[in-house]
This record gives C-alpha cells, structure tokens and sequence, in this order.
C-alpha cells in the first residue's frame, strides 16, 4: 500500500494521484493511503493532481519502488498570499484647473488641482499591468500636462510617474473671401477645422512653448470652386497665435461657343438673361462676363438676326461651368420661326441597296417606330405599324436629304434573331415591332426595350421585354427574354439586382437621365402576377441592373392625384400607354396624358389630358383633370393662359426646345360616340406654367397643308395624326416623319411625309 501525511490542509478539493491514475481525494489534514494496492517492487510516483481553494500542496517523498508498505510520503499544504500595490507618482508645473488623469487598468480616474504626490484610490495586485494617460487638460490657463513613466507591472507600489504641465497657446486664423462650401484648414498636418463663413477660428488642440506651427489648406472651397492661400502661416510658438490670414477667390470661367449658318444682321446673344453680346459674323464667340466656377449658364438669343430675317437656335446652351465653355453652338438658318416646312412625301415607298444614300430612297407609310436622333444631326428610326397586322424591322437613316435603309429586312412581319446574350452580330435584329422604348446613350448608341413585336412561333404580335443595344453599325441582345408575354420580376423597391426586369410591355414612357441611366414608366404589358393590362410602374436601368422605382407592380391600379401643385411620396399617375414626356433644364421629367382601359374602377376607352412632374423621387400633380376624355381649351391661338389646355389624347409627338420650353403635336382620342378615333395637328407650346396655342387646328381630323415644298409659311401645317417620329436637331428645329392620319390630300392611312417645324 502506499500512503503518507497531508499538513496544513485548510482548503477544499486537494486531489492526490498515484502513477498517474489512482486518484485520492482528501479533506483534511492527517493520514492518508491510496485504495490500490502495488506489487512488491513496483514504482509508486505521488502526485497533487488538483489544488485545495486559496491554498498550494507539494509533495515529498513521492516517488520510489514499493519493496514493502510506504507511509512517508509527505503533502505540505500553504495558504496563498496575493500582494497589492498603489499606483502614483508626482505632478508639476500645472497652474490650470480640471486636470484629471486615468490608469486603464480598471478606468480608475484621479482629478489633479495642485502640484505634488498624487496616487490613485485603487490599488492593483501583483503583477498587474497599468497605464496612466491625461484625459482632460488643464484650462484657465490653457495647459499641456504629459505622462513619463507611464504604463509598467506592479510588483511593488508605483511612485515614479511623472506628470510635467506646461502653459500652451492656441493657434488661430482669420478667414476672409469666402464664398464657397468645405473649406478645410490644417496644422502640422492634422487637427483639422472646418471652415463655414469669414471670421476668425481657433484650432481645437493647442501647442507647447517653443514648438512650431504649419497651417495649410487641406480642401480647396467648392461651389464656386474657389483658391484659397495662407499667409504668416508657420513659425514658432512663443504665445498665442493671431497673426495667420487665410484669403479666397473665386475661381472663374467664360462662355462661348460657335456661331454658323449666319448670314443677316442684328444677332444678340445673352448669358443668364444678361450680358449682351452682339454678333455680326460666323465664327466664335465669349461673352464679356465670366461667371463662377460650378455657377450655371443659359446661353439663349435675345435678338433673332433680319436681312434677311433667320431663326438661330442654341445647342448646348445649358450648363454648370467647371472649364471654360467652348462648345455652345448657335445654327442660323433662314425663315422667322414658328413655321412648318413640307420637306418630303408622300412617295412610294423604295428601299434602294442596304446601306446606300439615295435621293429616291422612302421608308413606306409608318406609325409608332422608334427613334433617335445621332450625335451628328441625323434622323435614325425603326420598325413601325404599316396598317393592322403589318409591321416592319428595318433601320433607316436621314441625312443630308437622302434616306438610307441601314439594315433589318424590306420585308414585313418578320420575327427577331437574337444570337447570343451580349455578343453583338451583323445578322442580329429585334424583329418587326412598334410601340418600343428607346434611349440613346452617352456614347451615341440607341436602346431599345420591348415593344408590341411579332412572333413567329403563334404568327401574330406579342409584348415583349427584351433589350437591346445598336453599336458600330450591329445590333446586340443585352437582356430581357426572347419569348413573349413575359411577367415583371420586381425585387424589392428601390434596390436594384441582376434578376430584376420589367415586364413585357408596348407604348412604355422612355427618358434618359442627366447621368445617362435610362427609365421607362407604364405601358401596356404584363405585371408581376402574370396579368395583362394598363402599368403605372417606374423602372431605372443602370450599371446592367433594372430597379423597380415606384408604382405599382400589378396592372390597372387607381391614379393618387394629391393635392395639384404638391408633391408627395404617395402620389402616381394612373396606369397608362402612349404619353408623351418632357425633361426641363432642372433634370425633372414631365408626363402629359396617355391612354388607359381603367379609370375609377371601371374599365372602357379612356384618354387623358393630366400634366405630372416628377423630380427628387415624387409625383406631382401640375395641371389638366383627374377625370378622363376632356375637351381641350384652346383660347386665343398665340397667347397663353392659365386656363388653356390640349384636350385628352395620346400618340401625340413631344420634344424640349433649346429654351427648355415644351412642345405637343396632335396625337388621337378615342371618339366614344361614334367608335372611330379622332385625329388632331394642333401645335401646343407649354412654358412658364401656362400652354399656348401656336397653330394647327382646333377640331379634329383636318388635312394637311404643304405650301411649297422646302419652304417654311405661316399656314403650313402637317395632316392630323398619331404615332409620328420625332427628332431634334443641332439647331433645335423638331423634325416629324409618318405616322398614321391625314395626308395633304385628306386621305387617311400610315404616312411616309416628312417635316421640320423651325420654333
């Protein structure tokens, strides 16, 4: 057997062992032997496998070759003893009040209010870490106390950290010219301060006697961009610092551009309503004035030129300077403005060779293609309606006189070859199709999105809601699905993710944003639940992402008007196809009427004549009814009014003028008498919150006047219609092709004119 004595036992849980596995627990001091028993002349090793509470057991005598009974194993047990100690040392040179200093070891905090001893009220134990910092400076005086001696293990009381106070002194500057935003001062690199106004500022952390000082600008001022430069900025401190001038001035810029095309006298330009400036020949021009850097310019003629009388419009003419302006554009072409000019059609229709200029080149009779105006002034559409059942897929361009068919087929109602996702191809074409949205890009590229398209598997016309690009002269499938009739996928509002698409759909609302990204709002399509009717959500696309922006996700959802001239989150236009839109000089997108099935709860044919706003992420209701199939109010062709405006229609033609002023043409509203649509050719214009008739008729379906062809006249004026292709030009002027109506001849069908109307 083998056993022993255990002393000095006072604590609970000792725990001896024998060769490792022989475990014997004991409570107190005294005797002790192990249950099993060994060999004769095997190896014993006693051990302390567990220590009693607060106590610490050794062994002696543990371990030999058991010949005979052991009883001398000895187990003296001791009380543990843990030291503490305090933390302090000594604080000199301060004359301020509220120093107050921190050991971290247990966030213990000592205020200091005199030179001297000092030890903190919490003592640590042995071989305890500490560390003392300053955490509040002395003030009245400004001081700066530093730490020696600092952090160290207590293995006895602590009494030689030092705290040495200084008087320090502020660094100040006084700021004078500003009139931009962030500002930003620094000194030594760091402690910085932001600058709002003129005046004088303190840096916020003070220095020593003798050390130096570097002020510099950190952030230059922006909007206006301005330059500011430091004076008596560096040096060293020996008192407070007042002396340090910061001075700014606004970085400016001029304005001008190129004038071309003028050939009669008295042109006057104007900058922001001002800054006159006359111009006698072709060539370039800058204004007078510069104005601030990140200030905006509106460049507009204030005197139209006569002798010969021209009309000049203005491109690029709007804008925030942030380099001087070079590249406004001033077109002069000869006639007073305000005049419609018949420049081509009706002819047969004639394809000519793909790719090839002709004089005799004509699309045939189209409506509701899709357009884009080039980077260069051309006239670019595709597809169109040629009357019920027929539709068509080529590309045609308009330049300098001439149509060019650019590609797809000179057949009709053929279906799309969609090739690979994202790779473009010269056989790749979207197929016959109309009623698309369409955009173009920064880069001059055109989109095009969905659409009522045909489909050669059922040999009949489907929505759609594929997307497509036209790029270096081919045509590429970026996204959306081949197949019809397909439902949105919405994800959740606002956020934008690669599963997202809008559903397929036909005569959408299409916009391109300031920052190139692309929306579309309504149409006539498929919702998230499978169901087909009229839509009212609003989509973005950018960076290759669709993201569902507002509306609703389910068709035929009820208008929330608001209250008119307010805008609110809750508010949305009722669920529609066929509107027209305007983007203003701000960037807000306008919505003018459109056709619906449902209205109130009840479903029929419904056109209406409401003017919304959108901007900063909300509807607002602007003018024109809440109520469907309302006559227009014309007044006094000419002069505006609070109380004109057109009458409910949709397949109208919309474009922005140089001026930012709107512009509406005709358009068709369902004659719910006699079950025939009524056409309409009246030209509105829309500007300082008020409409304008301008010209064209009053009452519907009348014949179009052609005067002489190529030359502009006062009662010029295209045939009633719907469904025509707008452009822009460089010069401002709008330029409308086709669409279905009345010709000259007052024959109705889907037209192939062609004409400019000079504002």
């Amino acid at each position: 057997m083998i056993g022993g004595n255990v002393s000095g036992l006072t604590g609970a849980g000792l725990v001896l062992q024998d060769n490792g596995d022989n475990n014997l627990s004991v409570t107190a001091s005294g005797n002790f032997t192990f249950s099993s028993a060994l060999n004769s002349g095997a190896a014993y090793s006693v051990t302390v496998l567990t220590q009693p509470s607060g106590q610490n057991c050794s062994v002696t005598n543990g371990s030999g070759i058991a010949t005979t009974n052991i009883t001398t194993v000895q187990v003296s047990c001791t009380t543990n003893v843990q030291a503490t100690y305090t933390i302090g040392g000594t604080v000199s040179g301060v004359t301020g009040s509220g120093l107050t200093l921190r050991n971290a070891v247990g966030s213990d905090f000592l205020t200091i209010s005199s030179n001297g001893a000092f030890t903190f009220p919490t003592s640590v134990t042995n071989g305890e870490a500490y560390s003392v910092s300053v955490v509040t400076q002395p003030s009245s005086p400004t001081q700066i106390c530093v730490v020696s001696n600092a952090s160290g293990t207590a293995t006895a009381n602590v009494t030689n950290i030092q705290v040495a106070c200084a008087n320090a002194y502020t660094i100040g500057v006084t700021v004078s010219g500003l009139a931009g935003i962030n500002l930003t001062l620094e000194n030594n690199g760091g402690d910085n301060i932001n600058v709002p106004v003129n005046g004088s500022f303190t840096f916020p952390t003070p220095l020593y006697p003798g050390t130096t000082y570097d002020v510099t600008v950190a952030t230059q001022p922006i909007i206006p961009v301005q330059t500011c430069t430091v004076t008596n900025g560096s040096g060293t401190v020996t008192a407070n610092v007042t002396g340090i001038q910061v001075t700014c001035t606004t970085v400016t810029f001029t304005i001008g551009g190129t004038v071309s095309g003028l050939s009669g006298t008295g042109l006057v330009l104007e900058d922001n309503g001002g800054d006159n400036l006359p111009i006698s020949a072709n060539g370039s021009f800058t204004f007078a004035t510069p104005i601030d850097s990140d200030a905006a310019y509106n460049v507009s003629v204030a005197t139209q030129p006569s002798n010969p009388v021209q009309g000049c419009g203005v491109t690029n003419g709007v804008g925030t300077a942030s380099v001087n302006v070079t590249n406004v554009q001033v077109v002069c072409t000869n006639g007073s403005g305000n005049e419609w000019t018949w420049v081509s059609g009706p002819t047969p229709p004639s394809f000519g060779v793909e790719g090839t200029a002709a004089p005799n080149n004509a699309p045939p009779g189209l409506e509701s293609a899709i357009g884009w105006p080039d980077t260069a002034g051309s006239l670019w559409f595709y597809g169109g309606n040629n009357g019920s059942g027929t539709y068509a897929s080529a590309l045609w361009k308009y330049s300098s006189g001439e149509w060019t068919w650019v590609n797809g087929s000179d057949l009709f109602n053929q279906g799309g070859n969609y090739g690979t996702l994202g790779t473009p191809a010269p056989s790749n074409t979207p197929g016959a199709r109309e009623g698309s949205a369409s955009w173009l890009d920064s880069s001059g590229n055109f989109w095009l999105f969905g659409g009522r398209a045909y489909d050669p598997l059922r040999q009949n016309f489907q929505s759609f809601n594929d997307l497509w690009m036209y790029a270096g002269g081919e045509w590429t499938w970026i996204g959306g699905s081949s197949q019809p009739n397909q439902p949105g996928v919405y994800g959740t509002l606002g956020v934008a993710a690669p599963g997202n698409i809008p559903g397929a759909r036909q005569f959408a609302l299409s916009w391109t944003d300031s920052t190139g990204n692309f929306w579309i709002f309504g149409g006539n399509g498929i919702d998230s639940a499978n169901n087909g009717g009229h839509l009212n959500d609003l989509w973005k696309y950018s960076g290759g992402n669709w993201t569902w922006m507002g509306g609703s996700n389910l068709a035929n959802q009820p208008a929330v008007y608001g209250v008119q001239g307010t805008a609110s989150p809750n508010n949305i236009p009722g669920p529609r196809d066929s509107a027209v839109v305007w983007l203003d000089t701000s960037g807000d997108v306008w919505l003018f009427g459109g056709f619906t099935s449902y209205v109130n709860g009840e479903g029929g044919l419904f056109d209406l004549n409401d003017l919304w706003k959108y901007g900063a992420g909300e509807w607002t209701w602007v003018g024109g009814s809440d109520q469907p199939n309302q006559s227009g109010v014309y007044g006094v062709q000419g002069t505006a009014a609070p109380n004109n405006v057109p009458g409910a229609r949709d397949s109208s033609v919309a474009w922005t003028d140089l001026q930012g002023n709107f512009w509406l043409f005709g358009g068709e509203t369902p004659n719910t008498n006699s079950g025939i649509d009524s056409n309409f050719n009246d030209l509105w214009k829309y500007s300082g919150g008020q409409w304008t008739w301008v010209n064209g008729a009053n009452v519907c379906c009348q014949a179009g006047i052609s005067g002489t062809q190529g030359t502009g006249a006062p009662s010029n004026t295209p045939g009633a219609r719907y469904g025509a292709v707008p452009w822009i030009d460089p010069a401002g002027n709008l330029w409308l092709f086709g669409g279905s109506g009345l010709g000259t001849n007052g024959i109705g069908g889907d037209l192939n004119d062609l004409w400019k109307y000079q504002p």
